[in-house]
């Protein structure tokens, strides 16, 4: 008869020898849950822990109140929780402040908001472990010139804009490339925006002879120039950013007009992360579906970390996740390693792709 002793032992080295449980991914939700922004930090807590459940993660939800005060104490308050990764922020003024505290706790974050160039521009500087699933603030402008530059290399095109820094850039970013790629545009102005018609400039534009037009500037300006255009007997091809986008708008875009712009996210969402969103009764506006993907990837990196023996911060760089809203790479610096923004050309009731990149 084996001793006390011995049973003990033995049970011991058996116990020992058990796979330890996993315990659940620990993962940081910031978003701005009181102030002016709540609506849509709410759908980011939507999105993020119906994908945190999905992944059996475990998440703690901190509200950055899109301040840089926000964005520090719900850095601090992640770090109490010692989460392995944090999803969400959508103010620049909060992840500044919180990027610090994070990085000295080793903790990566995957912002699905935030859009400033300098936020990954500077990473080798600042070592920040950030991950930008939005697009660049340059997205845009860099998307607008590549395309439009090689649709319109045989047309006779002009450009305007409203005189605005978003419009100026806009516009000049394609004016640049233009050069670049040897066109010159037929006409080139600053227009006046929020004016109930845009006659007098649709007549100048008419005048040069311009075929099809880029606009610097807001929708609305650019579905009225649409429709003075139509009014006028000019055909006119009218162009712009993601402006055009806008539902809330007293005069929509003329049929043909193209738009510079990421895909709608239920476009390209998969048909069982929607009915799922469906059956809890979740509209997928807005933040929701990023942050259900920005969790998918965190989740998927920890497991790679892990299995890897790797910091988690190393296997988010250079990686393809399959999410929710379609294969994600981050590049280098953090950044999306292919831009989102896409050619779009309204038929009269939505905006349908074109299918060039």
């Amino acid at each position: 008869m084996r001793s006390a002793t011995g049973l003990i032992t033995a049970l011991a080295a058996s116990l020992a020898a058990m796979p330890a449980l996993a315990e659940p991914l620990k993962i940081g939700i910031a978003a701005p849950l009181s102030g002016p922004q709540v609506m849509l930090g709410k759908q980011v807590t939507a999105g993020a822990t119906l994908a945190a459940e999905k992944v059996a993660a475990a998440p703690t939800v901190a509200d950055d109140e899109c301040t840089a005060e926000g964005g520090a104490k719900a850095a601090q308050s992640l770090i109490e929780a010692k989460v392995a990764v944090a999803v969400g922020f959508l103010c620049s003024e909060a992840i500044e402040a919180a990027l610090p505290l994070l990085k000295d706790a080793h903790i990566p974050v995957i912002t699905i908001g935030v859009r400033t160039d300098s936020l990954t521009d500077s990473r080798d500087k600042t070592g920040w472990p950030v991950f930008r699933l939005a697009p660049r603030g340059d997205g845009e402008r860099n998307a607008a010139a590549a395309l439009l530059t090689r649709l319109w290399a045989n047309e006779l095109f002009a450009i305007v804009d409203d005189g605005t820094i978003y419009g100026r850039e806009l516009a000049g970013s394609f004016r640049a490339a233009a050069e670049q790629a040897g066109l010159k545009p037929v006409f080139m102005d600053t227009f006046r925006p929020q004016l109930d018609n845009q006659v007098a400039l649709v007549g100048r534009l008419r005048k040069a002879g311009a075929t099809h037009v880029f606009v610097g500037g807001d929708g609305e300006d650019i579905a009225i120039m649409g429709r003075d255009a139509a009014e006028l007997g000019a055909d006119i091809v009218f162009a712009g950013g993601e402006t055009l986008r806008v539902a809330d708008r007293t005069v929509h875009p003329a049929q043909g007009t193209l738009m510079i712009a990421p895909p709608e996210w239920t476009s390209v969402a998969s048909a069982d992360v929607l009915e799922a969103f469906e059956e809890r009764k979740l509209v997928t506006d807005g933040y929701i579906l990023p942050a259900y993907a920005a969790v998918e990837i965190a989740a998927a990196a920890a497991s790679m970390a892990a299995s890897r023996g790797k910091p988690l911060v190393e296997v988010l760089t250079g990686q393809d996740f399959e999410t929710a809203i379609g294969t994600i790479r981050f590049n280098g610096k953090g950044d999306l390693a292919e831009n989102p923004f896409r050619l779009f050309r309204f038929d009269g009731t939505d905006y349908v792709p074109l299918g060039i990149e």
